[in-house]
């Protein structure tokens, strides 16, 4: 019997795993949930990635392609007149008036990394991503660290909490790192 060509197989699988995290979280991944989402054999998923981690791995590098994109559009608006505190301020106004579903995501994935070793360095480099590009940008890596640590805070707090984005109260906390 020959073997059907699909070059978007494992494609597919990638997209369905950060479906199911998506719509019911990190515990509910398994090869067999991802291989019936994707409609493929269960083989395929095991092919593709031996482990779970190594799923994680690939969703994680493909939601970070997408963050980074979103981020790296940011610093290029940055506006060189306007105070960077500002600015910021602006970011995380956009990043909670966005795609809820999409930021849990993100999150959930992103924190994925304190449990699953193999994930740590890839959550990793997207940190270190975010921190070259804006520290390219202002000329400041140890600000633009702890801008984007500061950020990811605030950011994650609010999905936790469900508090309503306060302008005028992130400007001030911004103000206070950035000195």
């Amino acid at each position: 019997m020959a073997r059907r060509y699909d070059p978007d197989r494992r494609q597919r699988i990638v997209d369905a795993a950060i479906a199911i995290v998506g719509e019911r979280g990190i515990a509910a991944l398994s090869h067999r949930r991802v291989a019936a989402a994707a409609d493929v054999p269960l083989g395929s998923t095991t092919y593709h990635f031996a482990t779970l981690d190594d799923l994680l791995v690939a969703a994680l590098r493909r939601i970070n392609a997408t963050c980074l994109g979103d981020f790296a559009r940011w610093v290029d608006s940055i506006d060189p007149a306007v105070p960077l505190v500002d600015e910021v301020t602006r970011l995380v106004e956009e990043s909670l008036g966005g795609d809820r579903a999409r930021m849990e995501l993100e999150y959930e994935l992103y924190l994925a990394a304190l449990r699953h070793e193999a994930v740590r360095p890839v959550a990793a480099e997207c940190l270190d991503e975010m921190v070259r590009l804006l520290g390219r940008r202002i000329g400041d890596l140890p600000t633009a660290r702890a801008v984007v640590a500061f950020v990811d805070g605030l950011v994650l707090q609010h999905l936790l909490t469900g508090l309503p984005f306060e302008r005028h109260t992130v400007r001030a906390g911004l103000a206070g790192v950035m000195g």
